[in-house]
C-alpha cells in the first residue's frame, strides 16, 4: 500500500515546539513534492505547508509561515515539518501526502498517512 505514516504529535503547552515527521512506504519520495496538511476539530482539512522535489523550494500557509520550516531527507524518504511558537489554533491532525508539484490543487495530493495529533494547550 503506497502511503505515508505520520508521527510526532503531541500534548504541548503553548510556546512549544514540536517536529513532526512523515515517512513514505511503498514508493520513495525523489522525484515528488511533499505536502503537509491539518484538520482542526470541527473544521475542513487545510494546507500548511510543501516542499518541491527538484528545487527544494518550500511553501507555507499564512498560519504558520515564520514559525514553520519544512524539510525533506529523500534517503531517509521522510520530510519532517517544524513548529516552533505553538499556538492552540494549531491543534489539528496533521497528515502528509505526495504530488508532483506544490502546485496541485489539494484533492490531486495522492498517499495520505493516518495522521499524527497535535494537541496545544493554552
Amino acid at each position: 500500500q503506497l502511503q505515508f505514516v505520520e508521527s510526532g504529535g503531541d500534548l504541548v503547552h503553548a510556546g512549544g515546539s514540536l517536529r513532526l515527521s512523515c515517512t513514505a512506504s511503498g514508493f520513495t519520495l525523489d522525484d515528488k513534492a511533499v505536502g503537509w496538511f491539518r484538520q482542526p476539530p470541527g473544521k475542513l482539512t487545510e494546507g500548511v505547508a510543501c516542499i518541491n522535489s527538484r528545487d527544494g523550494s518550500s511553501h507555507y500557509s499564512d498560519s504558520v509561515s515564520g514559525r514553520s520550516t519544512i524539510s525533506r531527507d529523500d534517503a531517509k524518504n521522510t520530510v519532517y515539518l517544524q513548529i516552533d511558537s505553538l499556538l492552540p489554533e494549531d491543534t489539528a491532525i496533521y497528515s502528509c501526502a505526495a504530488a508532483p508539484t506544490c502546485q496541485e490543487a489539494q484533492q490531486d495530493f495522492h498517499s495520505w498517512g493516518q495522521g499524527t495529533q497535535v494537541t496545544v494547550s493554552s
